[in-house]
């Protein structure tokens, strides 16, 4: 990948639930962990651990380390929203992850609040949409310019602390766009 970004020091939260995109959720957090981060896996409803979708199946189970309910926002430095069609679908529902994407947002020591794929479903399900530069998979391009974003076919797309990817094969760009935010 990229040039490598010393992240000693930072925290980077990642929020998702049974049915992220694996690739999505373990290329950052390993790639993010090598430049230094230390990364936490944060979720919903008490899971001790996560089931990932894998392309077409049920894949890897990935450990939680928090309950996004039990965190504060200011804990981190960084926020990464991976997508898969039924994580984001089933986290826009969660009051809790909601409102933690939400304090993300207006949180000063939060750098950047990356989303891939189908997690600008929940950039949009918390009002952070409006009048942004976006980017996502494009079968939820519609949802984002209801939303009144302004969809771009790019393979990242920055607005401010905003970072938004296409697919999985983003990912290298996604991760360099974060890391270069948060160093």
């Amino acid at each position: 990948m990229g040039n490598n970004r010393n992240l000693k020091g930072k925290k980077i939260a990642i929020l998702a639930t049974n049915g992220f995109e694996q690739s999505e959720l373990v290329q950052p957090r390993d790639e993010l962990i090598k430049q230094g981060a230390h990364v936490d896996i944060l979720s919903i409803d008490d899971q001790a651990t996560i089931t990932a979708w894998d392309e077409d199946n049920w894949g890897d189970k990935v450990d939680v380390d928090a309950q996004v309910s039990s965190v504060a926002s200011s804990d981190y430095d960084a926020l990464i929203l991976p997508g898969g069609q039924i994580n984001p679908d089933v986290l826009r529902t969660n009051d809790s992850a909601v409102s933690f994407i939400k304090s993300a947002y207006t949180e000063q020591k939060i750098k950047a609040i990356g989303a891939i794929c189908h997690g600008p479903w929940l950039l949009a399900e918390a009002d952070l949409a409006e009048d942004k530069q976006l980017t996502s998979f494009p079968s939820i391009k519609t949802d984002l310019l209801n939303a009144g974003a302004h969809w771009k076919d790019e393979e990242v797309v920055q607005d401010g602390k905003l970072v938004t990817s296409r697919n999985p094969n983003d990912i290298p760009a996604f991760v360099e766009a974060i890391a270069k935010l948060v160093a």
